[in-house]
């Protein structure tokens, strides 16, 4: 399998992965199928942006070793990423809720923003956990 890339496949299925237990996780809580939005949207449990990142990481680390400088870019990368969905999108889908809830208490004719749920840190672990689980699996499967 030289033409196919462990590193987009890994990506790809994690974030397939994710987003799929995001919404058999719902639509166990809601008892009943969420829409097809719930498919692509972020925030939730568990996170596919977490997911995707670390199963980069982890394949990036497998392939490259734990010392180039890929890996640490990468690193550096997943960091970030888990940070922001934690602490900046979390912290803005939170105004924006509270300011959908002003606008709609005031009676505005200001159009309802469309407000970006972030995550909270379990979510983040649990999308880690996928992503470090499907790149595991695809490392021992492409080999």
């Amino acid at each position: 399998m030289d033409w196919l890339s462990p590193y987009l496949l890994t990506a790809a299925i994690a974030w397939v992965v994710a987003q799929g237990l995001k919404y058999l996780i719902d639509a166990v809580v809601l008892r009943r199928l969420p829409t097809a939005r719930q498919l692509y949207f972020s925030g939730g449990m568990p996170s596919a942006h977490s997911a995707l990142v670390v199963s980069l990481l982890v394949v990036v680390g497998y392939y490259n070793g734990l010392g180039s400088a890929v890996f640490a870019i990468m690193t550096a990368v997943a960091a970030i990423t888990m940070y922001d969905a934690v602490m900046v999108r979390r912290s803005s889908g939170e105004q924006g809720a509270s300011l959908t809830a002003l606008i709609k208490e005031q009676k505005s004719a200001v159009r309802l923003p469309r407000v970006a749920k972030g995550h909270t840190p379990l979510e983040v672990l649990a999308g880690s956990l996928v992503g470090s689980s499907v790149a595991t699996i695809v490392i021992f499967v492409v080999k």
